[in-house]
């Protein structure tokens, strides 16, 4: 019986999640499976991967074949290279405490570099908000200066008007009396 490591999808229409499962190579993708060792959520930046380390390593250790997304997940998480240090610890070629040693250094390194994704992400994220904020409060400075300078201009207009019926007020008064000097 061929065993694989693989995905079973689960989740809604456009939003799939997966479950890493062990099942025999025959059975249907969303079908029997043997054990779930871990999940999948491509949708997270960064993908969250959550896998039972110590189970995803005994498998492949038995000869689980892993699918190619799955081989790349197991990758990531150092497993494949754990299997590789592991053969050498068998071959002779080192010893577990060295085996033990590369695979901690290795796994500091990776933590490293994902926190370090993170935290870059939620930087770039946060400068986008910020950047976003003092876009918008420049075109609010512009409207507020737009709606200013239109009020100038109609208090300007108007005051023009206001000056001519003025001097024609003043006009008429000083014509109204004029005549009843006349008169």
């Amino acid at each position: 019986m061929s065993v694989k490591i693989r995905l079973m999808r689960r989740g809604r229409k456009k939003a799939a999640m997966f479950d890493v499962i062990v099942a025999d190579a025959r059975s249907p993708r969303d079908g029997k499976f043997i054990e779930k060792i871990g999940t999948y959520n491509p949708n997270t930046n960064p993908a969250t991967i959550k896998l039972d380390d110590q189970k995803a390593f005994q498998w492949v250790m038995n000869g689980a074949q892993p699918t190619d997304t799955v081989k790349a997940m197991l990758s990531y998480r150092g497993i494949l290279y754990k299997k590789h240090l592991q053969i050498g610890v068998a071959k002779g070629a080192i010893t577990q405490e060295q085996a033990d040693a590369k695979f901690a250094q290795w796994l500091n390194e990776k933590e490293a570099k994902i926190s370090g994704k993170t935290e870059s992400l939620a930087a770039k994220k946060s400068a986008d908000a910020k950047a976003r904020l003092e876009a918008e409060a420049r075109v609010k400075e512009a409207r507020a200066e737009a709606i200013r300078k239109k009020a100038e201009d109609a208090i300007a207009a108007a005051a023009p008007a206001a000056e001519a019926s003025e001097e024609a007020a003043t006009e008429e008064g000083s014509a109204e009396a004029s005549e009843e000097n006349n008169g």
